[in-house]
């Protein structure tokens, strides 16, 4: 009875301490290191042009002035949420509060354990296909879509299902959140990436599309590729397994409810009103993705859906309103901390722009690449977007900082191979800097450390990178 009980009060969203200590000490420690670098390189501004947009060509040095006052730099990841970019991390914050505390109720009533049995029943004869499966459609996701933070509302789902086969939690979070930041990168039709960057720069973004088609498809073999080989060495040795523990409680979690099955109308009722609400979750997406004019706003109105229909699909799925508002507010209690991750994520570049520079580190750009040999300036402006990616996580900040200075800069390459230059620097790191909240959120949530994952993910990234070279200097020789 311990067991259970232990089981059903925890929370879905369920970070150690130790993982939490360890990702908030390495965020503090890059705060603190952004900090004194304020001190360290010159303050300048931009310009600006007759209509009041930023003229990134004109640069000033600004003398005399000192770093970012020091109580400002420490008070940072309060002060970023009333910045310019405030309303954003606001409501991002909202819409993950909001979205775990809909999948804890899911989780409570039986939804999920439903839903999983239901998958994994129809995969259990070919279930390693299912990896390449679920794969396939979150680099789609990211690929055309421009998904990413959305998709750690799957995370739980994918993982349960995972571990209901045979397989483990890091496969779920692989097979999804992982995936997903690939597609984002080897991004075909993304809007915050191409679409974005192709408009600001004035390319057009179907242009060459089939060279960003097999670009697609060999990341893709390249991620499946890694995920098999992990996949083989658990089934050889399952103490190979990044999520053991974590694993354990969730076979726990269901042995512990095994005494209260469903009756076959139940779980009928439960897995068809599931169905529609992630269906229609799909829909939302896909619909705000597509309509430009709702693409502001996909958070927003995922926000609503989930405030509203989740505890009313739970309610239905239970009949039991009070445990349904009881799992809605302890989803949002186990959510809390991965709101300070991404308060300290977001102070960083808070702290370079009001250290003002930023202005300085950009102007560095043109006189870096100015004068060089094609090839090299094409991998210099590559690793300048990934110094810039670890400060600045947005795509759409950075594409309008990024592709607006390059718009009005001659560097020998085509506006095509400048927009897949920003589509690589801005998309894979997105699954391998600490500064990025949905990676540290959804390694908390299969209790996996960063530093783990980063031993783990080095043979991946590094054949990444080898292919990211590759196909920018081949892209250069065909006249992409």
């Amino acid at each position: 009875m311990k067991t259970k009980n232990k089981a059903e009060n925890r929370s879905l969203v369920d970070l150690s301490a130790k993982t939490f200590i360890q990702v908030t000490a390495l965020l503090l420690a890059l705060m603190i290191a952004a900090i004194i670098l304020t001190y360290v390189i010159p303050k300048g501004s931009f310009g600006t042009n007759a209509d009041g947009s930023t003229n990134y060509l004109e640069y000033e040095r600004i003398e005399g002035a000192s770093g970012i006052p020091l109580h400002k730099g420490l008070l940072a990841p309060i002060l970023v949420f009333f910045s310019d970019n405030g309303l954003t991390l606001i409501m991002l914050s909202l819409f993950l509060l909001v979205i775990f505390a809909a999948f804890q109720v899911m989780n409570d009533v039986g939804g999920i354990r439903v839903l999983v049995g239901a998958a994994s029943e129809r995969f259990r004869k070919r279930r390693m296909l299912l990896p390449a499966v679920i794969a396939f459609v979150f680099m789609c996701f990211g690929a055309f879509l421009g998904q990413f933070e959305e998709m750690l509302t799957m995370l739980p789902i994918v993982t349960a299902l995972c571990v209901m086969v045979g397989f483990d939690s890091f496969t779920g979070f692989l097979v999804s959140i992982i995936a997903c930041g690939f597609g984002f990168a080897s991004a075909i039709t993304n809007p915050f990436t191409v679409l974005l960057a192709s408009n600001i720069i004035g390319a057009n973004p179907m242009e060459h599309i089939l060279y960003r088609v097999l670009i697609f498809i060999v990341m893709y073999l390249l991620l499946l590729g890694f995920i098999y080989l992990y996949i083989r060495r658990i089934g050889k040795d399952p103490s190979k397994s990044l999520t053991i523990e974590h694993d354990k409680r969730l076979r726990a979690a269901g042995e512990a409810k095994a005494d209260s099955e469903f009756s076959p109308a139940d779980a009928k009722r439960i897995r068809l009103t599931y169905m529609v609400f992630l269906l229609v979750c799909l829909a939302l997406l896909i619909t705000c993705s597509a309509v430009s004019a709702l693409r502001d706003y996909t958070v927003v109105v995922l926000i609503a859906y989930f405030l509203i229909f989740g505890p009313i699909v739970g309610i239905i799925c239970s009949k039991n309103a009070k445990k349904v508002f009881s799992s809605f507010l302890k989803g949002i209690v186990g959510a809390l901390p991965t709101i300070v991750f991404i308060a300290l994520a977001s102070s960083i570049k808070y702290i370079f722009d009001e250290g003002a520079i930023m202005p300085t580190i950009v102007h560095q750009i043109n006189e870096i690449v100015s004068g060089q040999n094609i090839f090299v300036i094409a991998l210099v402006l590559y690793a300048i977007i990934l110094v810039l990616e670890f400060f600045i996580s947005s795509s759409t900040a950075k594409a309008i900082l990024v592709m607006g200075m390059l718009a009005v800069v001659n560097v020998g390459l085509s506006k095509q191979m400048l927009v897949l230059i920003y589509t690589f620097a801005d998309g894979y790191t997105n699954v391998l800097f600490p500064t990025s909240p949905v990676l540290l959120i959804g390694l908390s949530m299969i209790e996996v450390d960063y530093f783990k994952w980063v031993k783990k993910s080095l043979p991946l990234f590094a054949a990444n990178l080898a292919l990211v070279v590759l196909f920018i200097i081949l892209g250069i020789v065909i006249g992409y």
